[in-house]
């Protein structure tokens, strides 16, 4: 894949899309919000200096799995910098992760510390911190391209996990460009998998790892473990493959 630049067309890669990713300011509502959050802080993180940017994916990117969540934390990772990182939902998320063998460690506190993905890159329908967790449709859409091109980007995938019904949309939406065919009409349920065409990925959906799920039981670590196995056993039967970190 190919972009524009001033000096014509370069061929493009992660790292270009996680440095546009840092410097997008597209979407002014969320600009503001993410800024405020950084300047104001959570009492519990006063003395952090906050990330208060947008947050680009992250892990292995000879990855043959890529999940995506909805959007930045505002004490998470619009703190730390690192998707899915210093919040209660990432906590969850990391430790099935590391449960089901895709991370080196069962924590994902800061930047610094030493997490590792192998066959796996995380990444976001939404970049910035949204109020309420609620981005809207034009946001979304400002979005999308960065997604859509870290999945061309990303050609071993053979499943992708979308997390919540916001990442399920952004997935189906996106898919017909990356990989031709229809948009499809299936709709989110956690445990669903629609293939996406022959020699295609899979695209499945897990609840969202929030504590509005997670603290009711509605999804639950053994659950999300068992569904990240059932994932790694549909593309890899037998498991053992190095990764590359990002």
């Amino acid at each position: 894949m190919r972009r524009a630049s001033s000096l014509g067309l370069v061929p493009d890669s992660l790292e270009a899309v996680r440095r546009e990713v840092i410097a997008c300011a597209l979407c002014p509502r969320l600009v503001r919000y993410r800024e405020q959050v950084a300047r104001e802080k959570k009492r519990e993180f006063r003395r952090d200096t906050y990330w208060g940017r947008p947050v680009p994916g992250f892990g292995d990117p000879g990855a043959r799995f890529v999940a995506v969540g909805l959007a930045p934390a505002a004490h998470g990772s619009n703190r730390t910098g690192r998707v899915f990182t210093g919040d209660r939902s990432a906590a969850f998320l990391v430790r099935a992760f590391h449960g089901a063998g895709f991370a080196n460690q069962p924590s994902s506190l800061h930047r610094g510390d030493g997490l590792r993905y192998t066959d796996l890159y995380l990444t976001a329908a939404v970049r910035c911190a949204p109020p309420d967790n609620r981005p809207t449709p034009e946001e979304r859409a400002n979005c999308a391209p960065f997604l859509e091109r870290e999945l061309r980007l990303l050609p071993e995938v053979r499943a992708i996990l979308a997390l919540g019904g916001v990442a399920w949309d952004a997935v189906r939406d996106i898919a017909p460009r990356v990989y031709g065919g229809g948009r499809s009409s299936v709709p989110f349920a956690h445990g669903v998998c629609v293939p996406l065409g022959p020699g295609r990925p899979l695209l499945w959906a897990s609840y969202h790892p929030s504590p509005q799920n997670t603290n009711t039981g509605k999804l639950t670590l053994t659950m999300l473990v068992e569904l990240l196995e059932r994932i790694r056993s549909s593309y890899e039967p037998a498991t053992g493959r190095g990764g590359r970190q990002a």
